[in-house]
This record gives structure tokens, C-alpha cells and sequence, in this order.
């Protein structure tokens, strides 16, 4: 039987140190407790849910088991809405008029801060809080309310979700200058699907993408793909010749203008998608964040980077 109300954040904290560090003594020492007080708020939450939260293997590491993985993303949840919740104290505390957090998908980060930092001078009495990641993070983040907004291409299919269109996101195949397919014609599916493709990670919206047209493209014909992170990382891999990547085209307007890398032509490439400024439809905006939902608006996509054709 659950225990509810004798958990405590104490306890809860104490697993998600041990998940982290690895060991109670690291544990202990981030959290400025000794290693018998975190080993006792362990016991404590591991009786109050009646589970076991941790197991040691026989190479002496310790690692979650199920019920541990569901209670660490529990504690990653709390952790984030006090996170938003002390910064709106702070922001009152201060006297400030307003606190907005702001999620942003990671290819948004190429435009996303200046466009945050035109909005602070255009209203200094407002603090904003600018978090960034793949995509299933950043819908995560606005399901939850750690964040008011959210900027991200494709929104998530759910009803309780309003998203308005603010701009056009073209994606595009780039190569290093002399590629063989960076002739300036449009190229076959054959030889595109020879190549190998670099990649995201899973979750990326970019990746989803990719993955859809060359499965349709290809028929179901299998092909190369590289997993390298982030989009600095594909760049640069791709004008190393490590392969060719489908991307975000507002993440290499400035390396396509200097030459540094190039468009593989295709027909239906590049992809024209929108970015999307999204919220909960079934949490009212504030009067922050109404306003800043209208200077983006306003805007019209103005602050997007220019793609060379």
C-alpha cells in the first residue's frame, strides 16, 4: 500500500541524486547530507511506495528499476514547475510586472533569442525564461505547464493544444560544395537514397521528417543513416563529407549564403512547413503572455532567418 502523504520531497530528491551521480556518497555530498541521512530518506520512499526503486547489478552499479524510471520522470516534472514556479515568485518578489517561459525546439535557437531579446526591450518590466529542446521535450514541457508557450514546427495532434501559424519552415537536403548531387539539377530518388544521412536524434521533428520522405521515396527501400546530434554537428559533418542531411533550412541560411555548404535539388525539396506558436487551450493566457503572443504575431515571420535559394 502507498503511503501518499508521507512522501516528501526530501525523499524524493534522494533517488533522483543517487540516479545522478551514481553512488550515495556523491549523492550525499551534492546535497550536503551524509551518506546514512540519503540512504535513510531512500528507505523511507522506497517503504512509503511499497517498491523497490533501486538494484545493484553484479558489476556493483546501481540503476532504476521500473518503478524507480516512473518516479525519477515524476520527480523531473516537479523539479520543472517549481523551477517555473520560484521564478515567477521571484519575478513578483522583485517587483517586476510579469514572468513568461518560453519553450523553443531546438532549430528554433537560430532565431528564437533575438527574437526573444526584441521583445524584452520593447518591455523591460517583463523577465522571460527561454528553455530549448527536441521536440517531444518541448510538448512535454507545454502539456505539463513548465512553460506558457511554445515555438515549434508541427505541432502535437491534441485537442487541447491552439497553435497559430507564424511563418514558413522550409527543410532542404544540403551537401559540401562539389558534391555529386550538388550539380544545381534536380537529382533521381535512386542516387539520393545511395547516400547516408545524417541525422538527429529520435524525437527530433527534423528527423520524423527525413525518415517520412525517404520511406516514401524509397518504396521501403532501406538506406544509410548516421545519428550525430545536434544540427551544429550535422553542419559541420556534412562539410566534412561524412554524408548529406535533410535540415532545417533557417539553421544553414548563413553557411548556404557563404558557400559553405549547398541545396540538393529534388523535386517536392525543399519542404515548406510553418513554424507554430503554441499553448494550452485550456489554460487561459495571462496578460503576459497574451502579449507577447501578439508581438510575435505582429510580426509576421519578419524575424525569420532569409534561406538563399
Amino acid at each position: 500500500m502507498i503511503n501518499e502523504s508521507a512522501i516528501s520531497l526530501k525523499q524524493l530528491r534522494a533517488l533522483a541524486a543517487i540516479t545522478a551521480h551514481g553512488s550515495l556518497t556523491a549523492a550525499a555530498e551534492v546535497l550536503g547530507l551524509t551518506p546514512p541521512a540519503v540512504s535513510t530518506q531512500l528507505k523511507l520512499l522506497e517503504e512509503n511506495l511499497g517498491t523497490k526503486l533501486l538494484m545493484r547489478g553484479n558489476d556493483g552499479k546501481t540503476s532504476l528499476t521500473s518503478a524507480g524510471q516512473e518516479v525519477s520522470r515524476c520527480i523531473r516534472q516537479i523539479e520543472s514547475s517549481l523551477t517555473t514556479c520560484y521564478e515567477k515568485v521571484k519575478a513578483i518578489r522583485q517587483g517586476k510586472y510579469g514572468f513568461i517561459s518560453i519553450g523553443v525546439v531546438s532549430t528554433g535557437k537560430y532565431f528564437a533569442p533575438r527574437l526573444v531579446a526584441s521583445f524584452q526591450a520593447a518591455n523591460p518590466d517583463i523577465q522571460v525564461g527561454l528553455r530549448i529542446g527536441n521536440r517531444e521535450e518541448i510538448i512535454t514541457q507545454i502539456m505539463e505547464g513548465a512553460v506558457d508557450v511554445a515555438i515549434m514546427g508541427r505541432p502535437p495532434r491534441a485537442s487541447v493544444v491552439t497553435a497559430e501559424v507564424l511563418g514558413p519552415h522550409p527543410h532542404l537536403f544540403i551537401a559540401p560544395p562539389g558534391h555529386p548531387l550538388a550539380t544545381g539539377c534536380d537529382v533521381s530518388s535512386e542516387d539520393l537514397l545511395e547516400q547516408t544521412f545524417l541525422t538527429r536524434e529520435r524525437g527530433s521533428g527534423t528527423r520524423i521528417l527525413m525518415e517520412r520522405l525517404l520511406d516514401r521515396l524509397g518504396e521501403g527501400r532501406p538506406y544509410q543513416t548516421l545519428s550525430v546530434g545536434t544540427n551544429e554537428t550535422i553542419k559541420q559533418s556534412v562539410m566534412a563529407g561524412l554524408g548529406i542531411a535533410l535540415i532545417s533550412g533557417h539553421t544553414v541560411a548563413s553557411e548556404l549564403a557563404e558557400g559553405r555548404l549547398v541545396q540538393i535539388r529534388l523535386p517536392g525539396v525543399p519542404i515548406i512547413r510553418q513554424w507554430f506558436l503554441m499553448h494550452r487551450r485550456d489554460m487561459p493566457l495571462t496578460a503576459v503572455t497574451e502579449k507577447f503572443r501578439k508581438f510575435v504575431v505582429d510580426q509576421n515571420g519578419a524575424y525569420l532567418p532569409v534561406v538563399p535559394d
